[in-house]
């Protein structure tokens, strides 16, 4: 039987991915594995999956509008979107009030939000949008209130696993292997 990303995604939230517009993104646990390094003259940096960038160019191909929010004031996230071409906000005081400004940007309502945090400063997004989604890795306060957590961790793969959730939902596949395999 052929791989389906919605095999590991409980059947009652399949039509609540269906609906989804936005998809937001926490940056530090999700698509990293949480880690900084600090170089002797304190610049940081950090590592980004690949395959997690891809599917964050996959959703912004097919309608759905990738951002990356993170509470850290990180020149690496804003490199990275930038790199990827989609929005980015760093040093967000206030990520549900972010949340809910992309909505008013973007005309559409909470519920049509996905969002993927691993840690405290997440967790107001994470209890007022449509599909909250934890990586395997995240903190036990944040585990036990999301809707959903993946199978792979923060940094490894989270963030692709949840973009391929919402391409599945959508009934996106067929397109995005079709472009991939002509």
């Amino acid at each position: 039987m052929p791989y389906s990303p919605l095999d590991h995604f409980p059947a009652p939230l399949h039509a609540v991915a269906a609906r989804i517009r936005l998809a937001c993104f926490d940056v530090d646990g999700t698509l990293t594995d949480g880690r900084l390094y600090y170089d002797h003259a304190g610049n940081e940096s950090k590592a980004y999956y690949v395959q997690d960038g891809l599917g964050l160019k996959l959703l912004q191909q097919h309608g759905i509008h990738p951002v990356l929010i993170t509470a850290r004031n990180s020149l690496s996230a804003q490199k990275r979107g930038a790199d990827l071409g989609i929005d980015t906000q760093i040093a967000v005081g206030n990520k549900l009030a972010s949340v809910r400004a992309l909505c008013e940007a973007h005309g559409i309502g909470l519920d049509q939000v996905a969002f993927l945090g691993d840690d405290l400063p997440d967790l107001a997004p994470l209890c007022n949008v449509g599909l909250a989604v934890a990586p395997a890795d995240a903190h036990p306060w944040i585990a036990e209130r999301v809707h959903w957590q993946t199978r792979a961790q923060g940094g490894r793969g989270a963030a692709r696993e949840l973009c391929d959730v919402l391409l599945a939902a959508q009934g996106k596949l067929d397109d995005v292997l079709a472009r991939f395999s002509a």
